[in-house]
């Protein structure tokens, strides 16, 4: 068999080391060793060759706009969502698909290939979804990037937001989402669940719900998210993004959530960055950090993802579309710091956001997708600890991104010449 592109010698996520040969867009072999032929080889030895890195929670709307018309003083949810209201009509097509454009730039430079992002449907024109609809078409050689109709004002609260919704999916828009906690009421929050999953099932779509980003522990709506899945047959296409009032729970009440929601085969995407960041501001002390709980589903069986959330945008002044640095921070919250949770966060920001995006083509077997990133690193665990230089990433076959390893030089007399960060005990 002739090959177009190999990749030699890497390590893969399960400790084998292998070659992975690639024809046209697919990986077609992956075995201990394959012959060169006219191949161009990429040389992966000692490094970890990985999936791409996939986000599942993103706002690229607003991305890059930090500091536009201003910045959020309080570092509140809410201030940075009235901050979004006031950038809006500054927005342009041009301005909105410039910054997303860079943005999937860096994301590829990071090995990152997959990104769900939720647009903004409250503005009547629908500016950013179209011109994000342009950029999915733009990136589509190395990007699977979906769009998520989202009421950001809330379906009800906004007097547009609902037939703008119908809009935006009308346009091509993929996947549903909602705000139910930003409606005026907890019951207008329980219909706006019951109506966009109604939506979803008329139209064969999956469903991404910014669900009780809240540190208020009577925000519930994951409940009627769990309950209209079952009821409409959603099992496996929907998500609870955030999730981050179960923080605040009390214990009777989440022992009876977490298996209702597997039941439903939810998924949550807790975005640890953000989360972390936003959530406990009206807490003097103790201070309540906000994440979800995220051990405590998976051990119910919950598949969980960690998404990015915001690159310097409104709710978030820093970011660097490194899903590492989101697992990273993850793994410390969520307190998973045994070898075995510490590479479950590798998979989480890999694989299993892949499963959740329902990007069943993308992974290191035979037939996939021939999208894969090599790292500086030996392992995933490696990979989390040290967040690495991404030597090499290739899209759909194509090396699209290549950087040489960093090593410091040292001018120590008598001490080793060069330095990395590699330790190869782990």
């Amino acid at each position: 068999m002739s090959f177009d592109l190999i990749v030699k010698g890497g390590t893969l996520p399960d400790g084998r080391v292998a070659d992975i040969g690639i024809i046209g867009e697919n990986i077609t072999a992956i075995e201990p060793s394959l012959p060169a032929g006219p191949a161009k080889i990429v040389d992966a030895t000692g490094n970890l060759v990985s999936p791409p890195f996939v986000d599942p929670h993103f706002h690229m709307d607003a991305t890059l706009s930090y500091g536009i018309p201003r910045i959020n003083a309080s570092g509140t949810l809410l201030e940075g969502i009235a901050l979004w209201g006031e950038l809006k009509p500054l927005l342009t097509h041009e301005a909105v698909k410039e910054r997303a454009l860079r943005y999937c730039d860096w994301a590829v430079s990071m090995g990152l290939l997959a990104i769900r992002t939720h647009v903004d449907v409250c503005d009547d024109r629908l500016l950013a979804v179209e011109a994000l609809l342009e950029v999915k078409k733009e990136v589509a050689p190395y990007i699977d990037l979906q769009l998520v109709a989202f009421p950001q004002d809330g379906l009800y609260r906004s007097p547009t937001a609902r037939q703008n919704t119908i809009r935006a999916l009308d346009l091509g828009v993929d996947v549903v989402g909602g705000i139910p906690h930003f409606e005026r009421t907890m019951a207008d929050g329980t219909r706006s669940v019951t109506e966009l999953c109604e939506i979803a099932e008329k139209r064969g779509l999956m469903v991404d719900m910014h669900c009780d980003e809240t540190d208020d522990p009577l925000s519930r709506h994951i409940e009627q998210l769990a309950y209209e899945t079952q009821r409409l047959g959603l099992q496996g296409r929907v998500a609870g993004s955030h999730l981050t009032s179960m923080h605040s729970m009390d214990n009777y009440y989440v022992s009876k959530l977490l298996p209702l929601i597997a039941e439903a085969q939810v998924s949550a995407i807790p975005n640890p960055l953000i989360n972390i960041m936003l959530q406990g501001r009206h807490d003097t002390f103790p201070k309540r950090r906000g994440m979800t709980r995220v051990k405590e589903m998976q051990a119910h069986g919950i598949r969980v993802g960690f998404g990015q959330d915001c690159v310097l945008d409104p709710w978030y002044s820093l970011g660097t579309a490194d899903m590492l640095d989101v697992a990273f921070m993850g793994l410390h919250v969520a307190q998973m710091s045994s070898p075995a949770d510490m590479a479950k966060c590798f998979d989480m920001v890999t694989n299993v956001n892949a499963t959740i995006m329902g990007l069943d083509h993308l992974g290191l077997e035979v037939g996939k997708r021939a999208s894969l990133v090599v790292l500086d690193a030996g392992n995933p665990i490696e990979a989390v600890r040290l967040r690495p230089e991404r030597l090499c990433v290739i899209a759909r076959g194509k090396v699209v991104a290549e950087r040489p390893r960093q090593e410091t030089r040292l001018s120590i007399e008598g001490r080793p010449a060069a330095v990395n960060r590699r330790h190869e005990a782990t």
